[in-house]
């Protein structure tokens, strides 16, 4: 079976990659440090710009734009994968032949506003979702961050009890 991408130059799409077997890979400060410095250097020499992102132990999601007339963002993502497998101590110690990721992604090519608000309250909200803290400010390697201090969420959102729709958790 051959799977279909959608390429959408310039367009905006949600990205959910996983770690091979569901390893942790992603759980230390390093391998996050790592993981920043693939962006930085794969979008030094083929530009995107991270619009949302959250950083989970086994996997991560997040939205990219991309430049007007590109829609090349598989291999963007293969720049990015092999970088944090060759350079994240825990993949070097175990020799070249430990894959970091799994070797597909998930993509959805983001429609309309709706659907981008969707997907950034999705990412966002995923380590709740995932039990690792009770609100999505409790959690470090996250856009949500961001968000808040741009005034894109309400600032009690980020140590609150609320999920993102303003419900209130029991």
């Amino acid at each position: 079976m051959r799977y279909r991408r959608a390429f959408v130059p310039g367009g905006s799409f949600f990205f959910t990659l996983v770690t091979a077997g569901r390893r942790p890979v992603l759980q230390s400060k390093q391998a996050i440090e790592t993981l920043r410095e693939a962006f930085r250097r794969v979008a030094s020499k083929r530009p995107f710009s991270i619009d949302a992102i959250v950083i989970l132990p086994d996997h991560l999601h997040c939205i990219w734009t991309l430049p007007p007339g590109d829609s090349d963002f598989s291999t963007r993502w293969r720049l990015v994968k092999t970088w944090l497998s060759k350079h994240h101590d825990e993949n070097r110690r175990q020799g070249s032949g430990c894959e970091a990721w799994q070797n597909r992604f998930r993509e959805h090519s983001l429609r309309d506003e709706t659907d981008v608000i969707r997907h950034f309250e999705y990412i966002h909200s995923n380590p709740v979702k995932h039990r690792y803290v009770t609100a999505p400010g409790h959690w470090p390697d996250s856009s949500f961050h961001r968000f808040v201090r741009d005034g894109l969420y309400p600032a009690d959102w980020e140590d609150s009890g609320m999920d993102l729709d303003g419900v209130e958790r029991e």
